[in-house]
């Protein structure tokens, strides 16, 4: 079972390679396909727009993700911005030192990380698999693993360690991706006709 990935982002697809079954070959995005822009409003749509992208090009059923922090204090922000929350050629590092300026003297610091995961095929099918990962944002980044938010994001159901603090299995097992991911085993197997796993 091939998957070809729609993401850019090096740290992201390696993280998905380890999420999938074992059967399935996620094969990395096609050198040829350029910047793909994200201009929808959610982040199913923008999972949509890259996938498509991504399936037309190729012939091939594509997988793409989109992932957003919402922040309650900020009003759901950044959301569907969260990679560009600092400006458009906003680095991780630029990102989150913004989120921890915004929230500096509030104490609400309930969020939660939200990914959709589209999966598409050049003749237009789609199926959707979603996840989501309750936390709150620590006062100051720690940790050295992961990406994006990983070093301020604290999940609810951890020991107190943020996502950069853990080990990629630790994360894995309560991450919002991680939750996606594991409802795919039994999507594809529906839509291929698969043994259910």
């Amino acid at each position: 079972m091939k998957l070809v990935c729609a993401s850019a982002n090096p740290k992201k697809v390696e993280e998905l390679a380890r999420l999938l079954p074992d059967w399935v070959q996620l094969v990395p995005r096609p050198d040829h396909v350029g910047d793909i822009d994200e201009t929808a409003p959610t982040l199913e749509g923008n999972a949509i727009i890259k996938a498509v992208e991504i399936a037309n090009a190729t012939s091939e059923w594509a997988i793409a993700d989109d992932t957003g922090l919402e922040v309650e204090a900020l009003a759901g922000a950044p959301g569907v911005h969260s990679a560009r929350f600092a400006g458009e050629n906003a680095s991780d590092e630029d990102n989150r030192r913004l989120l921890l300026q915004k929230l500096q003297s509030m104490k609400n610091r309930h969020a939660k990380f939200r990914t959709v995961i589209a999966l598409v095929n050049a003749k237009g099918e789609m199926h959707f698999v979603s996840g989501e990962c309750a936390g709150t944002i620590a006062e100051s980044e720690r940790g050295t693993h992961g990406f994006g938010y990983d070093s301020v994001f604290v999940p609810r159901d951890g020991d107190g360690r943020t996502f950069a603090e853990m080990s990629p299995k630790e994360k894995d097992s309560m991450s919002h991706r991680g939750r996606a991911l594991a409802q795919l085993p039994q999507l594809l197997s529906r839509i291929f006709g698969l043994p259910t796993p």
